[in-house]
This record gives structure tokens, sequence and C-alpha cells, in this order.
């Protein structure tokens, strides 16, 4: 892990301070996406080697479809292919996508993940803490969506679907969420028919708490509204933008109890910074009335950190 670690820095070094891709280096919160990224990798592979291979599960994505030819080579051509190779393959398609569409350091970083994960899949040992496909079904999705929150939360990915899902997202404004569905649906349909049932319901219930999980930890792509009842409608606003560069809309109303003008703001923002705002909000305005909503879809122009 070290030597990839070391070639993926020097790399990095080069491929930043080359005059062809003008990139921005920031030593560090690359050093710190690099750390969290190996440490995030060493718990997949583990999570792999100890809960996925335990409980004979095929996850969703690039790794169930490594998983699964895997499994197919072993029992019906009696041949062991390397994790590494495989997954390694399965992804070339997808990096190149991250590469041209979506952000060249995003996906060097994601890169890394992808090897060093592979990598620490083939050599770790492999500690099977239960044999109850149920318990390494929860907890085991329950490990994978930390690991992945780990991940995203540094602007990288574990690769796979997460590229092609990205691009359709960002740049076609395509739901991507159905495609995704399908690929992991004709994954465990195909280890249903090849190699029991069983294998393939209890990997759809790891896939479930491994979402549930990646819900719950990652935000950046859910949203909140925003109605803000306040005498300070201007500075609120000001402060909206300066904090999420999203902007807001100023409504005038009336209090049903004092019958005075009241301004209410109203603005949709990105659900992880919406205790950030609040917090800022009280400080600006102690007797704001604010009521914030879940917010499934927005249409039209909402602001995106562009990614690196």
């Amino acid at each position: 892990m070290t030597i990839c670690v070391t070639f993926f820095i020097l790399n990095l070094r080069v491929f930043i301070f080359s005059g062809e891709h003008k990139m921005n280096f920031d030593f560090k919160k690359d050093i710190k996406r690099i750390v969290v990224i190996c440490i995030a990798s060493v718990v997949m592979a583990l999570n792999i080697k100890t809960f996925v291979r335990t409980g004979g599960l095929y996850p969703g994505g690039a790794t169930g479809l490594t998983i699964l030819i895997q499994s197919i080579a072993s029992q019906f051509f009696h041949i062991e292919l390397p994790y590494t190779v495989i997954n390694l393959l399965l992804n070339a398609f997808p990096v190149y996508i991250g590469f041209k569409f979506i952000g060249k350091k995003f996906t060097l970083f994601s890169l890394l993940t992808i090897v060093l994960t592979s990598t620490l899949t083939d050599i770790l040992p492999g500690y099977p803490i239960t044999y109850d496909t149920l318990l390494i079904s929860i907890f085991g999705g329950i490990i994978n969506g930390a690991a992945i929150s780990l991940v995203l939360s540094v602007d990288a990915t574990t690769g796979g679907t997460d590229f092609i899902g990205i691009f359709l997202s960002q740049k076609k404004g395509v739901d991507s969420w159905n495609m995704v569905l399908g690929i992991n649906a004709c994954i465990i349909g195909i280890a249903g028919l090849l190699f029991g049932w069983d294998k393939a319901l209890y990997s759809i219930i790891y896939q479930y708490a491994s979402t549930q999980m990646l819900h719950m930890l990652y935000q950046k792509f859910q949203k909140t509204t925003l109605f803000i009842v306040t005498n300070k409608p201007h500075l609120v606003c000001q402060m909206i933008k300066e904090i999420t560069h999203h902007g807001a809309t100023i409504m005038e109303g009336e209090g049903s109890y004092e019958h005075k003008e009241r301004s209410v703001v109203y603005s949709v923002v990105s659900r992880g910074e919406t205790d950030k705002i609040v917090h800022t909000i009280r400080q600006i305005d102690k007797k704001a009335f604010i009521n914030t909503i879940k917010t499934d879809q927005v249409a039209g122009r909402f602001y995106q950190a562009p990614t690196d």
C-alpha cells in the first residue's frame, strides 16, 4: 500500500504541475484526502474478505460484478482470477468518463481508491466474525456504506457505476438511479440463477443497509427548503449566498397574531449546510422563525460546486 500511495503522490505532482492540465494543488487538503482514502480502502477490503465473501454475497456495482465473475470462473471453469485484475478492467471505461467529463483530480483520487481497495482485497487475509448470513448482510452493508461515505466526503468515489451516475446527473441532467438499480438487479439476478436465490436476497439486504448508511452520513446531494420569518431579510439572504452560493427569495406577509408585516426568506440549500445556516441566522436575528423541510427534487437552476 505504501508503494501505491508513494507512486500516486509522485504522479499526482507531475500531473498537476504540467502545463497541459492546469490543476490546483492544495498540499494539506490533498494529503488529507489520501489518508482518508487509505483508511476507507482498508475498511472496504476487510469488509469484502470478512463479510461479503464469508456470506457469499454479491454487492452492487463493479465490486459485485467482480465477485460474480470470480465465482463463475471458479465454479464452472476452475480458474482462480485475481480480484485486482478484474476490478481494474471493469473500471477502465468509468475512469475514462471521469477524466474526460467529470474532473481530473477527482478521478485521480478515485483511481487511488480503486487500486488500493482491489490490491488489498487480494493481499489481506479474511477473518470471519460470524457465519450468520443475515448478520453479515446487515453489518457488512453498514460498514460498506460508512466506508463509501468516507471516500465521498473527500471528493472521490469508489469507482464503477458511481462515475456513470455522477456523469449522467451533473452533465446530462438525467436521473441515474434507475440505471444503477437496473445494473445491480442484473448482477443479483444472474447470481440468483447461478448460485441460489437465498444469496441474492441476502445481497439485497446488504445493499439496502449500505444505501441507508450512505444516505445518513453523506448529505452533499440532499436538499433542504428553508422558510425564514425575520426582520432582517437582506442580511439573511446575504449570509445564505456567502455560505452556500445559493440565492434566496424575499416574500412579504402579515403575522396573524399582531397583524404586522413580516418578511419571509425562501431558499433551497444543501442539507449538509443547513445546520450552519440555521446557527448563523440565530446570530443575525434571535427572534427569527425557521422552518426546514426535506426537499426531494428541484427543477431549475441550482448551484452545485464543480468537481475538481
